[in-house]
């Protein structure tokens, strides 16, 4: 599977993000001490959240992140893929003409791992950020 660092912290921010929503804008540097990542790569996490609009930045002394929209509209999925991130199982292209083997053909297992994508990606598109939030408050 190739859901890189990058994925993950990116939606272990976000669900920080949503968790202390209630403290007010949350600065990088907040997250990086209760999340162990480091301020320079949520630099660039958040510079991609910021762009598809997941996050919002506020300046000043008591600046910092903020959703830019309710946990419960914002979907795992839509974290993963702000930051440039795929969950596949496939190293082919679905729509390359050469087909996994380069052959023009697939290979023999090409839809068992094409429907494991589906699975993987469905189930990130059903989980919310909220979601997250939740599970993580009934286990403390």
């Amino acid at each position: 599977m190739k859901l890189t660092t990058k994925g993950r912290y990116a939606v272990m921010a976000m669900a920080d993000l949503a968790l202390n929503e209630s403290i007010g804008p949350i600065s990088l540097k907040e997250i990086s001490l209760r999340q162990n990542i480091s301020v320079a790569y949520l630099e660039q996490i958040f510079i991609k959240l910021k762009n598809k609009k997941l996050v919002r930045s506020l300046r000043g002394a008591t600046g910092g992140y903020i959703l830019e929209k309710p946990a419960s509209e914002i979907r795992l999925s839509n974290i993963i893929f702000a930051v440039d991130e795929e969950v596949r199982m496939l190293n082919c292209k679905k729509t390359s003409k050469k087909g996994c083997t380069n052959k023009s053909t697939k290979c023999i297992t090409h839809n068992l791992w094409d429907q494991l994508d589906q699975h993987i990606n469905g189930f990130f598109e059903k989980i919310k950020l909220q979601d997250l939030v939740k599970q993580n408050l009934k286990s403390l």
